[in-house]
């Protein structure tokens, strides 16, 4: 498969679609769940919620403060954080289609007077001018700066509009060397098919994102593998898989192409997720 080339707006149209699929199959939360919490049995949600507040921990979000959940969805973190922290949230996207569903969803869970949801052009991710310089305390995201192609922009704005000593925490996908997988070659025969069907730039790396992190201004506090030394299959329930392979809502195809590509690089552990923490300097 030749190397994908995907822009900005290529991510809107893919959600356009998504919003279906990933409403259908995997309901408001679209992003692993804390690996502790899935070990122990709990629900994906659940996990996914154990993660949230740990996002609100390390962020230091309390009531009163202001943050940025930037690629936000359809709402469904973004409303878990403000619900048990007390801030107020702004979430972004590209996608408009997105943010209706989640304003609806923050009248339905009575935040809609601290949680907002704006729709962005599709570039609008290098520079974040809808925003002043200083104004939120956290800058917070989900599995979303992958979709970035110019990843390094992003970092840059999400610095500018924190305040000094604000924080920038978050997860994201990213791709690794594992067992016989070394060599880039060996680990692009796998991850370019997950990058073609879901609509990814690239992946980056543990090491790479701090780059770019520490390179926009930040102290990077931590940057880890959430899944260091094992295969990630976290929050992948087995119940979901024919789900996944007999979808046939809106570019069906396309998604059940996605599930086969993700898998192939969860089973040879080249796919992981990374969760990354830093703070503006005072």
């Amino acid at each position: 498969m030749e190397r994908s080339i995907v822009g900005e707006n290529d991510v809107r149209v893919f959600y356009d679609n998504a919003l279906h699929c990933y409403q259908a199959i995997m309901g408001d939360r679209w992003h692993h769940g804390d690996p502790e919490a899935e070990a122990s049995g709990l629900s994906v949600v659940e996990a996914c919620e154990r993660l949230e507040e740990r996002v609100v921990s390390v962020a230091r979000l309390e009531p009163g403060g202001r943050a940025l959940d930037f690629g936000s969805g359809i709402g469904g973190p973004t409303l878990h954080m403000a619900k048990v922290s007390g801030a107020s949230f702004v979430g972004v996207t590209n996608n408009e289609a997105l943010n209706q569903r989640a304003r609806e969803k923050a009248v339905e869970a009575g935040l809609s007077d601290r949680v907002c949801f704006l729709s962005m052009g599709d570039t609008d991710y290098k520079n974040l001018l809808a925003f002043a310089d200083a104004s939120f305390d956290a800058v917070t995201f989900y599995e979303s700066v992958c979709h970035l192609p110019d990843k390094a922009a992003f970092f840059r704005a999400a610095f500018r509009v924190l305040k000094p000593g604000g924080r920038l925490v978050g997860t994201d996908w990213l791709q690794r060397p594992f067992g016989d997988f070394r060599t880039e070659e060996q680990i692009m025969t796998l991850i370019e098919p997950v990058n073609a069907f879901i609509c990814l730039p690239g992946l980056g790396t543990v090491e790479g994102y701090r780059g770019m992190i520490e390179g926009a201004g930040f102290r990077v506090e931590s940057a880890a593998d959430m899944f260091a030394n094992t295969k990630c299959w976290g929050s992948t329930p087995t119940t979901q898989r024919a789900q996944w392979l007999e979808y046939q809502g809106p570019a069906g195809e396309m998604f059940r192409n996605g599930k086969v590509a993700l898998d192939a690089a969860r089973a040879a552990g080249v796919f992981t997720v990374g969760m990354f923490a830093a703070a503006k300097r005072s």
